[in-house]
């Protein structure tokens, strides 16, 4: 061998571990879906004042519409209402009253967890901030207008003034929101929500005049449900597939033996199809792979073929999923007689629903496993 042959070996295997090191799997990822959603919460509101903190706390309520445009930012429209009170001692005896009032707020949110962690579709807490402004309408002062009577008769006569912005009927004031929510995920569709929030107002809304602002504090639990899917699957296609040149050798004239014709050997065939999140539609790139299994058993007529439906056990429920497999079996096994001709005696079709998980990562288990041989 001379110094030119082995210089050319050494080529060609070098461009051999190069290629092999640039091809790639294709990769199957969960992609965000903007969507909407609904929430309603239940809890308490304190309002800021002279008196202990347990005389100024009263009940809330409030419900929100939102849309998620993308990980991060979104956007709602909430509803807070209820009762706020009021408060102030007085030669150690305590005056307190209370008047109703409905605040609707426009916030812009942010997911804090998937901006600083990343995209997880399934993680079990998202943290989010929020800030919005509204207006907050308020009515029913009547219990104010008693305790200002009874201070200018009895304990203030010559102070009418104590209560300056005591008002009367409604008043619409403008309002400010802004606060913190974490959100506990039970499934796809529904999570739990805790939120603490913080609303400054005008000055007359306690009916006093203190100089600045006045505030209210609301702590809420409740219960959120998003409106269809909130993540799609994608697949990630190799980002290269490079082609080696063979270089050539210098010619060389050698007897060769007689060749000897072998049998092709058949080997098994096993393709993967997968479907999308309550999904029992082939995509067209998932039809590929059908048309793979299709051709195998038109090249050898004798072959069979398994069809093995499956659901992920993150989604549904055990009698749901099993229905989801059922479906994405039969699809596989409709799509290979209608569209291909393949005789249904040839087959074999199944369905585990989530009683078995091929893959770890839960959302590959919706999919529908085909063994030719």
């Amino acid at each position: 061998m001379n110094i030119k042959n082995i210089f050319l070996g050494a080529l060609v295997a070098l461009a051999s571990v190069s290629a092999s090191a640039q091809q790639q799997e294709a990769k199957t990822v969960e992609v965000f879906k903007p969507h909407w959603y609904v929430q309603g919460q239940f809890g308490m509101q304190h309002t800021l004042g002279e008196v202990g903190f347990g005389s100024l706390v009263s009940p809330n309520a409030q419900i929100a519409f939102g849309y998620e445009f993308n990980p991060v930012v979104g956007i709602r429209l909430d509803v807070n209402a209820w009762k706020s009170k009021g408060g102030s001692e007085i030669f150690n005896k305590e005056y307190k009253w209370a008047w109703n009032y409905i605040a609707p707020t426009l916030d812009v949110t942010a997911n804090l967890s998937n901006l600083f962690c990343g995209y997880k579709y399934n993680r079990p807490i998202n943290i989010y901030a929020f800030v919005g402004a509204g207006i907050n309408i308020a009515w029913k002062n009547d219990q104010a207008w008693n305790v200002w009577g009874e201070l200018n008769s009895t304990v203030l006569p010559d102070c009418p003034e104590y209560m300056e912005y005591l008002w009367s009927g409604t008043k619409s004031r403008f309002v400010a929101q802004f606060g913190l929510l974490a959100d506990v995920r039970i499934n796809d569709a529904f999570s739990v929500n805790f939120e603490l929030n913080a609303n400054p107002t005008s000055d007359r809304y306690n009916s006093k005049k203190a100089g600045n602002a006045d505030w209210y504090f609301n702590g809420l639990v409740g219960l959120r449900y998003n409106f269809g899917a909130t993540h799609t699957t994608k697949v990630l296609e190799p980002c290269c597939k490079p082609v080696v040149e063979q270089p050539k050798p210098d010619t060389v004239f050698v007897q060769q033996p007689a060749p000897v014709v072998e049998q092709p050997k058949r080997e098994p065939l096993r393709r993967d199809i997968y479907f999308l999140i309550r999904g029992s539609q082939i995509s067209a790139q998932e039809m590929a792979k059908v048309v793979e299994v299709a051709d195998y058993m038109k090249k050898y007529p004798e072959s069979r073929v398994s069809i093995t439906g499956y659901a992920d056990r993150g989604t549904g429920n055990p009698r749901i999923n099993m229905g989801y497999s059922q479906k994405r079996a039969e699809a596989v096994a409709n799509a290979l007689q209608n569209q291909f001709g393949i005789s249904p005696s040839r087959m074999t079709v199944s369905a585990k629903g989530d009683t078995e998980q091929p893959y770890t990562d839960q959302p590959l288990n919706r999919v529908t496993i085909c063994i030719a041989e």
